[in-house]
């Protein structure tokens, strides 16, 4: 299915672009394969084939979860674990939800008298177990697993009740997403709370026989409230007083609905998490959350304690371990403390940060020996050991190597085997490093994790204020990862949680399961995930229009963007040329027809949860788009004394006007709701940082006294040609290929420009030419001479420890040049030349490596691009003549 739009001759003035291919006849186009796709998903939503699914009738041996508009009681032991009970009330209001009548909760068993779901974790709850010891509940390799569930229908479990849903858990989370993971399937979105997503009533819902079982495979799995400012701050304190228990409340479900355990807190100054509210901790742990503290707050300070109570004479000093380190250990031995003072020998449940970075997220000084860094670490472990009681390795640790610490990693630094390694992206979405056969040891005890991206402060270039995460390229990245053994730790940094609910969606499905997100699994995620959100009949659209706009977005951060960014045609004569920039508009121009048309069929009670989650980005981002367009052509008509300049300045100042007016109807939803959640400056940067406002780009205006109306005539625009694509063949229409070493090529929709072509699986070594790892494609030369071969492909980095990743490319049977992406990831100034491409790469989103063959003769040629190093994104070729030297 494609988003596309036709041309019939010329037609006046930009916001008359050309008549439209509708989504509707687009989807015609599509015919039957649509019509079988919207069949299949409607009828997959209650299929009722796999055990214990969910049914919209009654199966024999099944259980009945509403019938009659009436829903199942629910019953939890009184002692349960408060987040089995905080679940088991959740779980009664999504019943209600869906039923539009409240769920009973059962004070004993002895008064149920109907379907009956019974909430509890394996050893810790009498009924559960006392089912076990009868032999009704069969719980086989349960025990001793993490965070692990099974939800099981079972025969009479008292004489009162006929049958009945039992839901248990290894652990307490375990029960949790258990709970919540019938709440997902019955209907109930995550975001039913955070993105408004409303539930479909049913007066009659039924689960199939059976039991279903399943666990993560990644331990740790969670996000970072991070850069906050003005955003969530702004709302929390609007909304709930501040960043407090309040608003924690709502991320706390969020997170478990999500399947996610592991939190690392807002930090921004002046925020501390468990110094500003005390309730903070307490509702975590009661919930079942796991709290840290993000890469640079060691021992679950924040690092803005250390700037408070200066008057007791422990912080406010040097924040240098060589010349502070006694105030530092006092400091840190607090944090400790506040965590264990739950009271039970055990505390508030934890995965603590060691090492130690800059005060304020910043380099330490420099020349900072690793034996100094190994000397912190260990005077941590003694405190931790020391306060807890109880050997440094039961207490969960973990050591992020972000920015320059992966060097002090790599240059030698080790703690001990328990800690968690967390290495991390380079802050645009490529991860730096992974583990390595034979430089790291594969079998630690912590394991390994991976912190990665959908937002980041920093050069080149602030990105905060809308999603530009391309789902395609983080499965990739975190796919590698898991491949390569980063199984202990997931944690993504989200901004302000909204508008990440797409990509943070992906993530956690993902993290829960890694080996389930296959590429076909990928493939089809944006019209699942839009199905379960919007119903099954409106998916296949939505997700392609989400799937579009992640590869629209991704192509470069909107902060990027400026009116000279992309290229105009040439001149400015009668009709004008939008060149590659207007290019993009129209196929941004596409995307809001698509979006526009959709919302026609979304019903009423789902169109604030589609202005968040569908169309604010699409308007907005668009909207940004047209601006600058405008911009772009009211500066070279001014610089002519061109009067249809002034038209082009009229559609800045009106698109500007738009802009604020798009943030003021996504802060008006709900009566004010997300007020202040989109206050994020997001146009005409200068540096790095954030502009202090937002500022309309200048315009020049032309004296003229031709009308407005006649103006707007005589603006007329040439057919737009196609969105360069920065090559000419598409990896995906090589003419032939060759797979070896246990490899197979394979196609990624919605990944880079817009397909790509990887090597599959990954995660193995490099190959080479007897390998016969490559791709042919089909060329020709016009006449004799040099010929110059580019290969794009999307920014990766050598997660080997090296400082390149490399590919090959050979014609005819010639030999096989090596072609190397050399990308310093740097978190600050670009001096190097592996630091500058890295700048320009992430700008770009891509990089172009060229050859230049010599003496090529006339006629056709196969050239071919060799597999030689994994984590290679292939886009596309380019051949064409060279100018000789």
């Amino acid at each position: 299915m494609v988003i596309g739009f036709e041309t019939a001759g010329r037609v006046s003035g930009p916001w008359r672009a050309w008549r439209r291919l509708s989504w509707v006849q687009t989807r015609h186009a599509a015919g039957l394969a649509l019509t079988l796709i919207v069949t299949m998903v409607a009828s997959a939503a209650m299929a009722c084939v796999a055990p214990v699914d969910v049914c919209a009738t009654k199966r024999s041996g099944g259980f009945t979860l509403i019938e009659g508009g009436v829903p199942a009681d629910v019953y939890v032991d009184a002692e349960a674990d408060p987040a089995v009970r905080h679940a088991a009330a959740s779980l009664r209001e999504d019943l209600g939800r869906v039923s539009r009548r409240p769920a009973a909760a059962l004070a004993t068993l002895a008064d149920a008298r109907g379907p009956t779901i019974i909430l509890g974790q394996l050893g810790k709850s009498p009924t559960i177990d006392a089912l076990v010891q009868s032999g009704k509940l069969q719980l086989q390799d349960l025990a001793g697993q993490w965070e692990g569930y099974r939800q099981v229908v079972v025969e009479r479990p008292t004489p009162a009740i006929q049958r009945a849903l039992v839901i248990v858990g290894s652990d307490r989370r375990g029960a949790v997403f258990g709970a919540y993971d019938l709440s997902e399937r019955m209907g109930v979105s995550p975001w039913v709370w955070w993105a408004d997503v409303p539930v479909t009533q049913r007066s009659a819902l039924y689960l199939g026989a059976g039991a279903r079982a399943d666990h993560p495979r990644v331990k740790y799995r969670g996000f970072f409230i991070n850069d906050e400012d003005p955003a969530f701050s702004g709302w929390a304190k609007a909304k709930f007083g501040g960043i407090n228990a309040k608003a924690y409340a709502h991320v706390f479900e969020l997170m478990l609905r999500l399947k996610a355990n592991y939190l690392w807190p807002a930090m921004w100054a002046p925020k501390a998490f468990n110094d500003d509210d005390p309730d903070n901790k307490v509702l975590a742990d009661a919930m079942g959350v796991v709290m840290g503290s993000s890469h640079h707050e060691p021992m679950t300070r924040a690092q803005d304690e250390w700037h408070r109570n200066k008057d007791k004479g422990v912080t406010g000093g040097r924040w240098d371990y060589a010349t502070n380190a006694e105030n530092l250990r006092t400091f840190w031995r607090g944090g400790v403390e506040r965590m264990m003072s739950k009271g039970d020998g055990v505390g508030y449940e934890s995965l603590i940060t060691v090492g130690m970075r800059g005060d304020g997220d910043e380099p330490m000084a420099e020349g900072a020996a690793t034996e100094l860094l190994e000397t912190i670490v260990r005077d941590q472990r003694a405190i931790i050991a020391d306060v807890t009681g109880k050997p440094p390795e039961k207490t969960p640790q973990v050591w992020a190597l972000y920015k320059e610490v992966l060097d002090y990693y790599d240059h030698g630094m080790r703690v001990p085997d328990d800690v968690t390694l967390l290495f991390a992206d380079d802050n645009w979405g490529q991860i730096r490093r992974l583990p390595v056969a034979g430089k790291d040891r594969l079998d630690r005890a912590g394991g390994y994790g991976v912190y990665y991206h959908f937002d980041y402060v920093g050069a080149p270039r602030n990105y905060k204020w809308i999603n530009t995460n391309q789902v395609a390229k983080v499965w990739q990245q975190m796919d590698l990862a898991y491949q390569r053994g980063a199984k202990n730790l997931w944690i993504v940094n989200v901004g302000d949680i909204k508008p990440m609910e797409y990509p943070l969606s992906f993530f956690m499905r993902m993290a829960w399961n890694p080996e389930a997100m296959t590429p076909e699994a990928l493939e089809t995620f944006p019209r699942r995930w839009a199905g379960e959100t919007f119903g099954p009949e409106l998916g296949p659209e939505i997700g392609r229009i989400l799937a579009t706009y992640g590869t629209y977005a991704a192509r470069r951060k909107p902060e990027l963007i400026d009116p000279d960014t992309f290229r105009l045609g040439e001149g400015a004569g009668a009709v004008l040329d939008g060149g590659e920039f207007g290019a993009l508009v129209e196929a941004w121009r596409a995307l809001v027809r698509a979006v526009e048309d959709t919302k026609t069929r979304v019903r009423p009670d789902q169109q604030d949860a589609y202005f968040q989650l569908v169309e604010h980005p699409v308007l907005a981002l668009s909207n940004l788009y047209e601006m600058y367009y405008a911009t772009a052509w009211n500066r070279r008509l001014a610089a002519r004394n061109d009067a249809r300049a002034n038209y082009f300045a009229d559609i800045v100042e009106a698109t500007f006007r738009r802009d604020a007016e798009l943030t003021a109807q996504y802060h008006a939803l709900g009566g004010g709701k997300w007020a202040g959640m989109m206050n994020q400056v997001h146009m005409n940067y200068v540096i790095w940082n954030d502009p202090t406002e937002q500022t309309m780009p200048s315009v020049v205006r032309v004296a003229a006294d031709t009308p407005p109306e006649k103006l707007a005539a005589k603006v007329v625009f040439a057919r737009p040609a196609a969105v360069r694509r920065d090559y000419a063949i598409p990896a995906t229409a090589y003419a032939s290929a060759s797979q070896g070493a246990g490899l197979a090529w394979k196609t990624i929709t919605d990944l880079g420009r817009n397909k790509a072509v990887i090597a599959w699986p990954q995660g193995r070594p490099a190959t080479g030419v007897q390998d016969k790892m490559w791709l042919g494609f089909d060329v020709s030369a016009a006449s004799a001479g040099p010929a110059r071969v580019a290969v794009r492909i999307a920014p990766t980095l050598d997660t080997q420890g090296g400082e390149a990743v490399r590919l090959g490319v050979s014609l005819d049977d010639g030999e096989v040049r090596i072609l190397t992406a050399h990308l310093s990831a740097t978190g600050g100034g670009a001096v190097t030349p592996g630091q500058k491409a890295w700048y320009k790469a992430v700008i770009d989103n891509g990089v172009t490596l060229d050859h230049t063959f010599a003496d090529v003769a006339a006629g056709r040629h196969k050239l071919k691009v060799w597999r030689i190093d994994d984590n290679v994104i292939l886009e596309g070729v380019s051949f064409e003549a060279a100018a000789p030297n």
